[in-house]
């Protein structure tokens, strides 16, 4: 996503341009405006969050959008591809239209003018994390473990995760005198708002650490590896999402970690094709086989292999149904079909005397 090319200016636009830009084009696309447009209307609105801020501005044209959160800050991991397939990270929250963020400039003003008080954020929870585990249409049947480990952000092992050491104490913020929330007088298309917005410098608590932490740079957490188990269920489906609560990225300063969102991809099979619970496979029957009454082998995805015959007066336009050989229904009971689609192969060359028996048993059933 190119911030720039939404917001409609080159990318030494100054911090006034940037604004400029902003306030003409949530104007014009405004979702409560005749004609506005809620999708354009988040673009725009990411994009302002990530340009009017000195260091968020930075870190886009450095890293790009690939691996940054919009309202939260810089993610060094974006997306990769790791020994379990892609990894991508998802930072909630970003181009919500339900929640603004620390946008502020604008719209926190105009809802605080109309009396609605919004919430007070200091730091942020840790973002979301995606990762796609493939799976065999096997282990999708009987169900499985997984271990795998991923890099993300974790909480910093020197600070625990506070970003300071407590016992060196704090100072008042010089800011906001102790507050943490500042007033700010804003001028909007709006019209003039004064609003409270929580501090910057200190983040909203009113306090100062006079010794940071030197690993993590104050965030309360790094770069870290975790080790995961999880259990795939017998009958999952592709696509699947199962969601692990708290394995996400560490937060900011002992804040939640954000959670993990694995996607399940089941890999194609040689043999079976999936359908809902049922199973597909394709079977090519000697007509000579059928005729006599012989039984057919028929593989299941179990690992067995099943002997059956085709009935009496079988119509062989029709799938032969072989029930519950199919895939466990997942959180339920039961499993689904085995489908078994026939396809009839006939002699390449036929003897005379072979000739000869066809003819008189054309006969017979005349």
């Amino acid at each position: 996503m190119d911030y720039y090319k939404i917001l409609n200016i080159n990318k030494n636009a100054s911090e006034e341009e940037v604004k400029k830009a902003f306030r003409k084009l949530a104007h014009k696309y405004h979702p409560d405006k005749g004609g506005g447009d809620d999708k354009k209307f988040k673009e725009i609105n990411e994009a302002y969050q990530v340009l009017s801020n000195k260091e968020k501005r930075a870190q886009y044209d450095q890293f790009g959008a690939g691996g940054f959160d919009p309202f939260g800050g810089f993610s060094p991991f974006g997306s990769a591809q790791g020994p379990f397939g892609e990894v991508k990270f998802d930072f909630g929250g970003a181009g919500d239209f339900g929640d603004f963020g620390d946008l502020g400039d604008i719209f926190d003003a105009f809802f605080e003018g109309m009396g609605v008080k919004q919430k007070r954020r200091t730091y942020h929870r840790g973002a979301d994390i995606q990762i796609i585990q493939e799976i065999t249409l096997e282990e999708a049947f009987r169900g499985v473990e997984k271990n795998f480990n991923y890099r993300t952000l974790v909480k910093c092992e020197k600070c625990h995760g506070l970003g300071n050491d407590p016992k060196a104490g704090f100072d008042q913020c010089g800011v906001c005198g102790g507050r943490g929330e500042i007033k700010e007088a804003r001028q909007s298309f709006f019209g003039n708002f004064i609003q409270v917005k929580p501090c910057r410098q200190c983040f909203g608590i009113g306090q100062i650490p006079k010794k940071i932490c030197e690993t993590c740079k104050g965030s309360g957490k790094a770069i870290g590896e975790r080790t995961l188990k999880i259990e795939i269920r017998p009958g999952i489906s592709d696509g699947q999402i199962i969601k692990i609560k708290g394995a996400g990225e560490a937060g900011e300063r002992g804040m939640a970690e954000g959670d993990l969102y694995v996607i399940i991809k089941i890999k194609s099979h040689s043999v079976f094709q999936r359908r809902g619970d049922d199973l597909i496979i394709k079977k090519e029957a000697n007509i000579i086989d059928l005729l006599l009454e012989k039984k057919i082998e028929i593989p299941t995805i179990s690992g067995n292999r099943l002997k059956t015959e085709i009935p009496a007066g079988f119509d062989l336009k029709n799938n032969l149904k072989i029930s519950g050989e199919g895939m466990p229904r997942f959180g339920s009971y039961g499993k689904g079909d085995l489908i078994v689609e026939l396809t009839i192969k006939t002699p390449k060359k036929l003897s005379a005397k072979a000739k000869k028996i066809l003819e008189d048993l054309e006969k017979e059933l005349d």
